[in-house]
């Protein structure tokens, strides 16, 4: 009921009409869009196949006024060629998580002034964030509501040994503003955890114990955030997809951030890969070029120097 809410928090009225062209095996999919258009009494669009080609096209035809994206989605969008008609539609509000800040500001100056509200949930967690502020990058913001309806923090936590960092007591640390900690949520009688279906040990490495007292529970998302001074949260990276280069500890999320912003570039992954005779792993960038683009290495060298601390710059490129 919470998550077929979202739409309503973020300004949908009944009149709307929402598109969807997202798999409903997921549930963010099939509650935000299928149960959140019943609860509010509006018309849901449901299309086979997503076609950034025919996106703009199926949302004029259809009157669109919401619509559902996830990670690339809003990017492929951007990477169709531009139409004098660009701004021609009734799109007010976008929803879900995983748009880049990059591909955020290209998508507004695009197609004009929606409104996009990015998310942070799971599926087996109670937490979650939302972004009513439109604050571009931002996940959500921790108010004293949420944190009063959920108990969460953000701990210090080692990528390179994987491990939540402690005292001498043996007990969690806090990170500090502004700096990437590990999300983790308390396991009460009013937020508990069901687990997963059928594998009790799967579900046991999930919960963590004795973090701040004894006898405490939390549950252990895998995610890496930061939040500011004004209590913005903000995605940092998965637990994994986080390497450490030069004693730093390198986030694949910012360096792909970075990269994706060149011209000529589709689409960008980063990983860590090991060099022979060096501690750690340094960054690989595997590249996909935009159509008739051509690779530019001095501009990306550049760039990278540019925006990129030492530790954080790719020393390979695919």
């Amino acid at each position: 009921l919470v998550a077929s809410l979202a739409i309503t928090q973020c300004g949908a009225v009944s009149q709307d009409i929402m598109y969807v062209t997202l798999p409903l095996n997921h549930i963010s999919n099939s509650v935000l869009g299928i149960s959140g258009c019943i609860q509010l009494g509006a018309t849901c669009v449901l299309k086979k196949k997503f076609s950034a080609r025919q996106f703009w096209n199926d949302c004029r035809k259809y009157n669109v006024t919401m619509f559902l994206y996830i990670g690339e989605f809003c990017c492929y969008i951007c990477n169709q060629p531009c139409k004098e008609e660009d701004r021609v539609h009734r799109m007010c509000i976008a929803l879900r998580n995983g748009i880049r800040p990059s591909v955020w500001k290209e998508f507004l100056m695009r197609f004009g002034p929606i409104k996009i509200f990015e998310f942070y949930g799971s599926t087996e967690g109670s937490l979650g964030f939302l972004n009513y502020t439109n604050k571009i990058g931002a996940v959500g913001r921790a108010s004293i509501f949420s944190e009063f309806l959920h108990s969460f923090e953000l701990l210090k936590y080692d990528v390179w040994k994987q491990e939540v960092i402690k005292d001498k007591n043996g007990r969690c640390k806090k990170a500090p503003r502004g700096k990437p900690g590990l999300l983790v949520v308390q396991v009460t009688e009013d937020a508990p955890f069901a687990g997963y279906v059928g594998n009790k040990q799967a579900s046991e490495k999930k919960l963590m114990h004795n973090m701040f007292v004894e006898g405490d529970v939390y549950l252990d998302t895998g995610d890496l955030l930061a939040m500011n001074e004004d209590g913005f949260l903000y995605f940092t990276d998965r637990v994994g997809d986080t390497f450490r280069w030069k004693e730093e500890n390198v986030a694949t999320l910012e360096v792909v951030e970075i990269t994706g912003m060149m011209d000529f570039v589709q689409e960008v992954n980063v990983y860590g890969v090991s060099v022979k005779n060096c501690e750690g792993r340094t960054g690989m960038a595997a590249i996909v070029l935009k159509c008739h683009h051509t690779f530019n290495g001095e501009r990306l060298y550049k760039h990278v120097v540019d925006f990129l601390p030492s530790y954080a710059q790719p020393r390979f490129v695919r």
